[in-house]
């Protein structure tokens, strides 16, 4: 039983939700998104409150009501407020640095290694150990942010690495801890 399914998305101010059968287009302050979903859910519009319902009670149905519903949620608030994520970089030399558009990090290895924010999205560097990723795409915000991890994930010995902003890195004792 979805339970996230049920629960009906509020519109704020500012914000329009346009649905054309399957496709749905959210337009806001800070952008617009659009997407298609399943054409077996119908998605109604209420006034200011979208709701999602599916036709039955099948398997196929209950796994995509809730990511749907859950899908159209983020894309209203993402026009609205946006996505960020955080990163922090920890090592010894370890640093970040925004050269026009693009994100240049250097993080041990031989050369440098940059990133160009796609469309839509943008790269902050605060400090030259932190860096915000924003957009209004959850999806591709968090999409990026993993990108941007994945250059050097935190190893488990002394804790090295590019980390979320408070993810909690398990260390390892060394080959003399017994």
């Amino acid at each position: 039983m979805s339970r996230v399914g049920k629960k009906p998305i509020e519109i704020p101010a500012g914000v329009t939700v346009t649905i054309n059968g399957s496709d749905v287009t959210v337009k806001g302050p800070k952008g617009e998104l659009s997407r298609s979903f399943n054409t077996d859910l119908t998605i109604t519009q209420e006034e200011n409150v979208v709701t999602v319902t599916r036709p039955s009670d099948s398997k196929e149905h209950r796994t995509i009501h809730g990511t749907t519903r859950a899908v159209l949620s983020n894309m209203v608030e993402g026009v609205s407020k946006g996505f960020e994520k955080s990163l922090e970089l920890i090592g010894v030399g370890y640093r970040a640095q925004k050269q026009g558009n693009k994100l240049v990090l250097n993080v041990g290895y031989s050369h440098p290694v940059e990133f160009e924010a796609e469309q839509g999205l943008e790269i902050e560097v605060p400090s030259n150990t932190k860096i915000i990723v924003k957009g209004i795409s959850k999806e591709r915000v968090g999409a990026l942010a993993a990108d941007i991890r994945d250059v050097r994930p935190p190893e488990p010995y002394k804790g090295k690495g590019i980390r979320y902003e408070g993810e909690y890195v398990r260390r390892k004792e060394g080959k003399t801890g017994k």
